[in-house]
């Protein structure tokens, strides 16, 4: 079994992924600014916080996979690439980087142009490109740090939740639509999708859309 960190593991997205991690038996550390008052059977909370990096990393001493799931809201908004990538600068080297951003990056098509540059939302366009510096960032990494970036689907988040029926779609570069052209994934299946590129890694040094 793998030792797993999430950052952010009190978030949407963050406690998702504690908690399908520690139901298939991974040893799990969650951190957040905040002890959580609900908490996952079976994971251990530690405070941290991004805007701390030499204390946070002190708090994940050991740990094999670190996935970030905060989004550039509150006192990270227009920091957030500059503190995950002092981050990942100074986990040790074979500590594998994970990153759940936003589809504002997904493309539309193959070769098309992202989802941020047509007609998203005004107000969430701040969080979704600054979500897309983390990634260029990653993908300019000259290191040999293993990482992936996942895109959940347009429709993910608290809003809607939905529920886990444990299956999901990939989509590569492309956001994840069905039939009728939505874009949804509940908080538990993009959950399973990031727990299953943890256990069986697919997406080594790449970033994948999912939806369903």
């Amino acid at each position: 079994m793998t030792r797993i960190a999430v950052i952010g593991g009190t978030g949407y997205a963050g406690r998702h992924i504690v908690s399908e991690a520690v139901d298939r038996g991974h040893t799990v550390v969650s951190v957040a600014r905040n002890i959580a008052a609900e908490r996952v059977a079976g994971a251990t909370y530690v405070e941290g916080t991004l805007l701390d990096v030499p204390s946070l990393i002190a708090e994940l001493e050991g740990v094999e996979v670190v996935v970030v799931s905060v989004p550039a809201r509150g006192e990270l908004v227009g920091v957030l690439n500059t503190v995950v990538a002092e981050l990942e600068a100074h986990l040790p080297a074979d500590v594998r980087f994970g990153v759940v951003g936003g589809a504002g990056g997904s493309l539309v098509a193959v070769g098309g142009a992202r989802l941020v540059d047509t007609d998203f939302p005004e107000d969430f366009k701040p969080e979704a490109l600054e979500a897309i510096e983390v990634l260029e960032h990653l993908q300019e990494l000259e290191s040999a740090r293993d990482w992936f970036f996942v895109h959940p689907a347009a429709g993910f988040g608290s809003f809607n939740p939905g529920e886990r029926t444990g299956r999901y779609r990939d989509g590569g570069d492309v956001l994840v639509v069905d039939e009728t052209g939505n874009s949804f994934i509940s908080g538990e299946d993009l959950a399973v999708a990031v727990v299953d590129e943890i256990e069986s890694p697919k997406h080594s040094r790449e970033r994948f859309t999912v939806g369903y």
